[in-house]
């Protein structure tokens, strides 16, 4: 059976502040329904100050997650590690860990927008550093005893639920996000179908002696709409896709490598593309690979719509994956 996602980065760019209280209430409520239903992960993720309101607090939404389900996964991904305080987000992330009774996944990234970091006031030529102090100290305090800290010994409490420690990734698409992976004995998460960059990873770490896996996307990665009507709901509700997809590839450079990034200027070149497709329930259901992945209220999408596909995938896809 295919693993099931139901992602969620609360995009709206025409959002008031009363339309996108409710956008964020039923993401929560969808959330729910997920888990009752067996899909098997909400995902999320993190922007900061961009103009249609991407997520910036991904943590906060995972906690609320974790808080009103009982058995799905909550994927962060991913973080800007460097913008992160390391004894807080060991801190955080230990709580949301036993909340949720070890449900929680963070994939740590650096990003790839230096006006985030200027935001933050965070020196982007400091990045890579930043990042390895980040992982470093997550791994001593999650230990639960004291470690040196900027010259200082430091204890974080509580332990998390998980252990040796809650499942951490290291994303990226570069060799140095690889090799830093393989350092520290994490897991590693390319950002796209990179069977080179694995290999590499896998040397690094038979160098370093350390154990870890990959977490792959698919060659062909797919973000998914369900309707009876596909071409009523491209004519109707394309322009979201649209606006997702232009405003994801305006911030990523050509080094930059991403299972979703989309190169359509329109709506019908978004449609031929593929990255986002929507289709019936019966396409979805003989949809070949490891992971299906739905975006309900993708790019401002309306609510009544969103939850439509969920419902549609919930009823008459998800039956047939287990059966």
């Amino acid at each position: 059976m295919a693993f099931t996602v139901a992602r969620f980065n609360l995009v709206d760019p025409d959002a008031t502040p009363e339309t996108l209280a409710a956008r964020y209430r039923a993401a929560l409520e969808m959330a729910a329904y997920a888990d009752d239903r067996g899909i098997d992960s909400i995902q999320t993720e993190e922007h900061h100050g961009a103009a249609n309101n991407w997520l910036p607090s991904p943590f906060v939404f995972a906690g609320s997650v974790l808080g009103s389900t009982r058995r799905i996964a909550v994927t962060v991904s991913a973080i800007i590690g460097p913008l992160y305080d390391p004894l807080r987000l060991a801190e955080d992330i230990a709580v949301l860990d036993l909340i949720g009774g070890g449900r929680l996944v963070t994939v740590a990234g650096i990003g790839y927008r230096p006006a985030e970091y200027e935001q933050l006031g965070v020196e982007w030529s400091r990045r890579g550093k930043l990042q390895d102090e980040l992982l470093e100290t997550l791994l001593k305090a999650w230990t639960g005893e004291p470690f040196e800290y900027r010259g200082r010994t430091v204890r974080v409490t509580p332990r998390p639920y998980t252990q040796p420690h809650p499942l951490l990734l290291v994303g990226g698409s570069s060799q140095a996000a690889a090799r830093r992976a393989a350092r520290f004995g994490l897991p590693f998460f390319p950002s796209a179908y990179l069977p080179e960059l694995e290999a590499y990873y896998h040397e690094r770490r038979a160098e370093y002696g350390t154990e870890g896996w990959t977490m792959m996307p698919a060659a062909k990665t797919q973000l998914l709409h369900i309707a009876q009507d596909p071409d009523r709901t491209w004519a109707e509700y394309g322009e979201h896709f649209l606006h997702e997809a232009r405003m994801y590839a305006s911030w990523q450079s050509k080094d930059i490598r991403s299972a979703v990034r989309s190169r359509a200027s329109t709506v019908e070149e978004l449609r031929r593309e593929g990255v986002y497709r929507i289709v019936t329930p019966d396409e979805c259901a003989k949809t070949g690979g490891e992971s299906l992945v739905l975006h309900p209220l993708c790019g401002g999408m309306p609510l009544d719509e969103g939850w439509r596909s969920l419902h549609l995938f919930a009823e008459s896809v998800l039956p047939r994956l287990k059966g």
